[in-house]
């Protein structure tokens, strides 16, 4: 398929197609006219560095571990350098540090939604925004 094809199936544009390719996330044929063509299971590749790009990792680090997620159901280990296991666990422990800030953002605006619909007059807010433009945000 062609990268018009491949950027409107995955949802991303050609450019950063081309991005991927320079940083050796996707490796398309190229064809005697000089055209790329990308094989169909480049879609699910793509898909997959789009999900692990979202959760913040580099592309430095997804082309380390990509060999690695060839197969969508397994996970195939060789000979992995000491320093590809301590960036993981690195990348690990911040993804962890991540998480835990959305699950508090989540459960703020929860609280925030639940005052809301409830009717409250008046509702703790609980960040760095000045007084009066956080009575602006609730309706104060």
């Amino acid at each position: 398929m062609r990268i018009g094809e491949l950027a409107r199936r995955t949802g991303t544009t050609p450019r950063l197609l081309r991005y991927y390719e320079e940083q050796g996330l996707v490796s398309p044929t190229r064809e005697p006219n000089g055209y790329r063509d990308y094989d169909e299971r480049l879609v699910a590749r793509v898909e997959h560095i789009r999900g692990l790009l979202a959760a913040g990792m580099s592309t430095r680090l997804i082309h380390l571990i990509l060999p690695c997620l060839n197969r969508p159901d397994s996970i195939i280990v060789d000979d992995v350098a000491p320093a590809t296991v301590a960036l993981l666990e690195e990348e690990r422990a911040r993804m962890d540090s991540r998480i835990e800030c959305l699950v508090k953002n989540r459960d703020a605006i929860s609280r925030y939604l639940d005052a809301v619909t409830a009717g409250a007059a008046e509702i703790p807010v609980e960040c760095s925004a000045p007084q009066s433009a956080a009575r602006q945000m609730v309706g104060s």
